[in-house]
C-alpha cells in the first residue's frame, strides 16, 4: 500500500522504516533534510512539501511533538486539507490534547477526509521493534482500514470509541507512567537513606505487586543513572500539560499529576529536558542531597 508519512524523529523514523521492511511504499516528508534522506536511503520516497505527500497518498500518518504542530500540518497553510482528496484517511500517532484532537476532525470531515487520533505508548524501543500500545479513536471505519497497518508498528492497536477517545487513553498512560517512576524513585531513595542497596530490593520487589513495566523499564536506568532518552522530561511535560487541561476541562482531579508535573518542571529549570522521563530521579537526588 502506498502510506503518507510525515514526522520523522525519535518515533516517526523507526515506525516509518518498519512499514518499509513490512512492504509498504512509502512517501515521506519532515522538516530535517537528513531524516528525509535517511528514509530515502532505506526505500522511501521523500517529498518535497506536506501538500505533494497530501496530493500522491489516500493514506497519511502523521508523528509530531504536539497539539499545535499537528494544527499546521493538518489544517495550516500548504497542510494536508489543502491538496487531501475527500475519503482520505489521516492516521494522527503525536500525542496532543484531546480536545483538539476533536476540533481538528471537524476541520477534516468538513473537507471529506478522516482523521484518526492514534497516539502511541512504548518509547523509542518499542518503536524500533514493532511492539507499540496503539490507542485509537474516531470513525470506526476509518480505523477498521487502517488496522493492519497500525499492527505493522504495534504489537496492539485498540479501538477507544469516538474522536479523541485515543488521546484521553493516552493523556491517562501519561499519568499512570509519570506516578510510577516518581514512586519508582521515592522507593530507590528511602531504601538508599535506610542503608539498603537499591539495586537489591528493585531484585527483591519486581517479581511482587509492586513489580510493573514502567518499573522493570526504568528501574534499571535509574539505578545505572543512564538518561539517555528513549522519551524525553521535556515530551512528557507536554503530555501532562494535556492531561491537566483535559482534567480541568471535565472535572477530574489530578493532584498526584500536578505534583509529578512540578518535579519535571523543576527538572526543565536544571537543564534536564532532555533527559529521559527516568530522571525524575534526579528530583529527588536534587532534594535530598545524596546520590541513589
Amino acid at each position: 500500500m502506498l502510506i503518507g508519512f510525515i514526522g520523522l524523529g525519535i518515533m516517526g523514523k523507526p515506525m516509518a522504516k518498519n512499514l518499509l521492511k513490512a512492504g509498504h511504499e512509502l512517501i515521506v516528508y519532515d522538516i530535517d533534510p537528513e531524516a528525509l534522506a535517511e528514509l530515502a536511503a532505506a526505500g522511501a520516497s521523500a517529498a518535497g512539501s506536506i501538500a505533494e505527500v497530501a496530493e500522491k497518498c489516500g493514506t497519511i500518518i502523521t508523528m509530531l511533538p504536539n497539539s499545535p504542530h499537528v494544527r499546521a500540518v493538518v489544517c495550516g497553510e500548504g497542510g494536508i486539507l489543502t491538496r487531501a482528496k475527500a475519503g482520505t484517511v489521516i492516521v494522527d500517532m503525536s500525542s496532543i490534547a484531546p480536545m483538539e484532537a476533536r476540533a481538528i476532525y471537524k476541520e477534516c470531515a468538513d473537507k471529506g477526509v478522516k482523521i484518526l487520533d492514534s497516539p502511541v505508548s512504548g518509547g523509542e524501543p518499542k518503536a524500533i521493534d514493532g511492539s507499540l500500545s496503539i490507542m485509537v479513536g474516531g470513525d470506526k471505519d476509518a480505523f477498521d482500514r487502517v488496522k493492519d497497518i497500525l499492527l505493522v508498528m504495534g504489537a496492539s492497536a485498540v479501538y477507544c470509541g469516538e474522536i479523541g477517545a485515543g488521546s484521553v487513553a493516552k493523556v491517562a498512560n501519561q499519568v499512570i507512567v509519570a506516578l510510577n517512576i516518581a514512586a519508582v524513585s521515592e522507593a530507590f531513595m528511602l531504601a538508599k537513606k535506610a542503608g539498603v542497596d537499591p539495586a537489591v530490593v528493585f531484585d527483591a520487589i519486581k517479581g511482587g505487586l509492586a513489580g510493573s513495566t514502567v518499573m522493570n523499564a526504568k528501574g534499571p536506568m535509574i539505578l545505572e543513572r543512564n538518561f539517555k532518552p528513549g522519551f524525553k522530561i521535556d515530551l512528557h511535560i507536554k503530555d501532562l500539560n494535556n492531561a491537566l487541561d483535559t482534567g480541568h476541562s471535565v472535572g477530574s482531579p489530578l493532584p498526584m499529576t500536578a505534583a509529578v508535573m512540578e518535579m519535571l518542571q523543576t527538572l526543565r529549570a536544571d537543564g534536564c529536558g532532555g533527559n529521559d522521563h527516568s530522571g525524575i530521579a534526579k528530583y529527588y537526588e536534587k532534594v535530598s542531597g545524596t546520590e541513589i
